[in-house]
């Protein structure tokens, strides 16, 4: 994509304005290439708050809106680049380039691999930019290069998540390419393979369907599940390992640990008092909160809840812990007393009657404040209330 200089020094003029105000203004500027203008102030202004090296950056080059929208944030690339051996990497689905080009930085060979020419062409131009001048940049389609290519250390593919009609699909048979019918074929161009897949795909779905799993991975930051990473191994038969990661929480366990099931509440507060433990995204996709609860010594609240309870504090648990400050039935004398004073909650529900909003209403609380409340049922089968702080 070449960028003629009145535009290259609009953009950079403009580069923090609103891209609306700009286009109503357009004709202002007869002089700029004005779509190629409002495309890379939209994609910096994106990339600041995604990929703000990036951003950091004179001269990058932006995609449409939908690779944009499609690409990695810096904090899970530079996660995957923490996942790659060896000192050849072959990235197959190139796209923006934001794995990539944090995942090849430690590497002496590196091929990004893209069907789109466009993207291709911006991958030219950008790479040097981002120091990586010896990258080698491919435009071909994933499966037609892997039957041809060189063999590497590491193969790096993010099957795109679109069906034919451009609705998001899931599936590892519905994406594209079928990395499913392509593992064989991957294993045998790579010791290893990092497989990018939606975070709504069932882990173990994608353990029945792919061989010589050796470590998955389930990336989530600020509380919300981003990424499943499944990592291959050629000839690996042996146990898996799940890494359940939430920003600089990390919960790491294999699929054949014994998972003793912990104890569960006997209902009562100690004098010490009690705390909530709420697991991450993380823990709540893998699906182990019996196993955090075991290992940790805490009691679950009930085998449904997904809540955790402790007589100590945790500074230690993948996830947030509450300090509880009240315990309550649905009772409207204990509850009227229980919250008392208080006008603002955020209120949650775990395996509870009444959905988070119906309960709040019940409450009289509006949203917001330092309140955190919790409905859920216990293992006797009550209804009960929890009032929490941080």
């Amino acid at each position: 994509m070449m960028i003629d200089p009145s535009t290259q020094q609009f953009i950079l003029s403009h580069r923090d304005d609103d891209v609306r105000e700009l286009a109503l203004q357009a004709s202002r500027w007869p002089q700029v290439d004005m779509p190629a203008a409002l495309q890379q102030i939209a994609g910096r202004q994106v990339a600041r708050a995604k990929v703000p090296e990036w951003a950091a950056i004179d001269g990058i080059l932006y995609p449409p809106h939908l690779s944009l929208e499609q690409c990695s944030s810096q904090q899970t690339a530079l996660y995957k680049a923490t996942l790659v051996n060896g000192d050849t990497l072959c990235d197959l689905t190139g796209g923006m380039g934001v794995d990539f080009a944090f995942m090849a930085r430690g590497c002496k060979r590196a091929t990004y691999v893209e069907q789109q020419p466009q993207l291709c062409e911006l991958a030219h131009h950008n790479l040097p930019l981002l120091g990586l001048p010896h990258a080698q940049v491919v435009c071909a389609d994933a499966t037609e290069h892997l039957q041809q290519m060189d063999e590497v250390d590491t193969i790096y593919i993010d099957p795109a998540r679109r069906g034919s009609a451009g609705q998001r699909v899931y599936a590892l048979t519905d994406c594209t390419p079928n990395v499913a019918t392509l593992a064989p074929t991957l294993l045998q161009k790579a010791q290893q393979v990092i497989i990018k897949l939606s975070p709504m795909l069932d882990v173990q779905q994608a353990l029945r369907q792919l061989p010589c799993v050796e470590q998955v991975h389930i990336v989530s930051v600020r509380g919300e599940c981003k990424e499943l990473l499944v990592v291959l191994r050629r000839g690996h038969d042996g146990d898996v390992t799940v890494h359940c990661v939430n920003d600089d929480q990390c919960f790491s366990y294999t699929l054949g640990e014994e998972r003793c099931l912990p104890p569960v509440w006997d209902e009562t507060v100690p004098e010490g008092g009690l705390w909530l433990c709420e697991a991450n995204a993380s823990i709540m996709k893998a699906g182990c909160h019996d196993l955090v609860a075991a290992r940790l010594g805490l009691q679950i609240m009930s085998r449904d809840s997904h809540l955790v309870v402790s007589n100590h504090p945790m500074e230690d648990f993948p996830g947030r812990v509450f300090k509880v400050q009240a315990v309550t039935t649905m009772n409207k004398h204990e509850l009227r007393a229980a919250m008392q004073g208080i006008s603002h909650a955020n209120v949650a529900v775990r395996n509870f009657p009444l959905r988070a909003p119906e309960l709040a209403r019940r409450l009289k609380v509006k949203d917001g404040g330092s309140t955190y409340i919790f409905g859920t049922t216990t293992s006797s089968k009550q209804h009960i209330i929890l009032i929490t702080r941080l």
